[in-house]
């Protein structure tokens, strides 16, 4: 991890990729910014609170290790602070290469950073109200998967739907979710264990995401469309390259 006091646009590492928009007849080749005004090293963490003492009210949590760079940086890229430290949070679970940009740029793609139809971010990291998508009930362009957490996650008992601002399924869920902020509970509903166990199913899904083909191929695991890869690649784009201006 390069300290951000030392970062400069010749420490970004790029590689090419030729995609093909679906419907487009043609393809295009845009730089992959593979990282690009990655967060300094964490501090020691922060020690959490005992069992049943309070939290203040404005408490990042571990998310606060990165509080001063995420306001510097915030405002460079367009993305609220408290939503770019929860990022910064995930970029340390992922053993990839993978860099904050690629889990902002999936933020954006699913849940406008975790306030999709007037939602808000918490102090603590959760999106409320919680960010639920449509019943996969098998309608026209829609898959069937049958409840597979009693409505534990997303309050359905007859259909699954996708949860939280990086809108895991709840067996998914189940399955990779992390706690990435360190207060005991993985919730799919608080954006830095959403983005630290994203971080951990891109990284299983590919030996680097420093390349063109391991990015790519660990983005079309968490979502298999082309579509989606090319809106993430030029969203993780455009904040790796605000984020140096």
């Amino acid at each position: 991890m390069v300290l951000i006091g030392v970062i400069a646009v010749l420490l970004i590492a790029t590689t090419f990729l030729i995609v093909a928009r679906p419907g487009s007849g043609r393809a295009t080749s845009d730089a992959l910014v593979v990282s690009g005004g990655v967060p300094p090293e964490p501090p020691p963490p922060v020690p959490m609170p005992a069992a049943g003492r309070a939290v203040k009210a404005d408490s990042w949590g571990a998310a606060g290790r990165y509080r001063e760079w995420a306001d510097r940086v915030g405002g460079k890229v367009s993305v609220e602070p408290r939503a770019l430290a929860a990022y910064a949070v995930g970029e340390q679970f992922g053993s990839c290469g993978l860099s904050w940009v690629t889990l902002a740029a999936i933020g954006s793609v699913e849940s406008a950073h975790g306030r999709f139809n007037g939602a808000t971010v918490a102090a603590d990291g959760t999106s409320s109200p919680a960010i639920i998508g449509p019943a996969l009930d098998g309608r026209p362009g829609v898959q069937a998967i049958g409840d597979t957490d009693g409505g534990q996650y997303d309050g359905d008992t007859r259909w699954d739907r996708a949860v939280g601002p990086m809108q895991f399924l709840p067996s998914t869920w189940r399955r990779w979710g992390v706690d990435g902020d360190g207060d005991g509970v993985a919730r799919p509903h608080d954006l830095d264990d959403a983005a630290a166990t994203a971080a951990v199913y891109l990284c299983a899904s590919t030996s680097t995401m420093s390349t063109g083909a391991g990015w790519w191929a660990a983005i079309t695991t968490y979502n298999r469309s082309s579509e989606y890869a090319r809106d993430v690649l030029e969203r993780s784009n455009q904040y790796a390259q605000g984020s140096l201006r």
